[in-house]
């Protein structure tokens, strides 16, 4: 792989122990790793814990990181993805049961509460799809990766890639069809 690395310098100076590489490091990817680990745990403390975890696996790993095999940013994704894969699987060994909502901060109206509850059915919806499908969903739409990027972050072919997000996608449309059939009907 050939592909330009934005990030290849600053890895770089992070795996040489520049204290400030590290620091311009997690805040030009910090936003976006607890992003998508809130959206994949649907827990902020979890989604906290594991971004910690991805960008000490990074620190640890940037004197050996190779550009050109991967770029940074697929990396990281991979590793977030996996610290929550993980999470996931060992909330459901210990409780058996769905992780609780959260608890909704935005101010009273009318708007927040149908923006929110817009927002609630979305993450439901989501949260409802296979791990896979799932995951190609928020890494495409929401972490706004390439094609190509979260094939390799997934593990997958690009090919393979599209087929999971068709179904996510039509997996998507069935949710809000049943959930437009119930608004219709109150």
């Amino acid at each position: 792989m050939s592909e330009y690395d934005p990030d290849a310098a600053l890895v770089e100076r992070v795996g040489r122990g520049d204290a400030a590489a590290t620091r311009l490091l997690v805040a030009a990817k910090l936003p976006r790793v607890l992003a998508l680990a809130a959206r994949i745990l649907r827990d902020t403390a979890a989604a906290e814990d594991v971004a910690q975890e991805a960008f000490l696996r990074a620190w640890r790993m940037a004197g050996a990181w190779q550009p050109g095999r991967a770029r940074f940013d697929t990396w990281l994704h991979t590793v977030v993805l996996n610290l929550c894969r993980d999470r996931l699987r060992r909330r459901r060994e210990v409780t058996g049961e769905t992780v609780p909502e959260p608890v909704d901060p935005a101010p009273d109206g009318e708007a927040a509460l149908l923006k929110a509850e817009r927002g609630r059915q979305v993450a439901a919806a989501i949260a409802a799809l296979p791990e896979r499908q799932r995951e190609a969903i928020l890494l495409v739409h929401f972490q706004d990766l390439s094609g190509a990027e979260t094939a390799a972050a997934l593990g997958v072919s690009v090919e393979a890639l599209e087929s999971l997000l068709a179904r996510g996608r039509r997996g998507l449309r069935a949710s809000f069809a049943l959930v437009q059939e119930g608004d219709d009907r109150d």
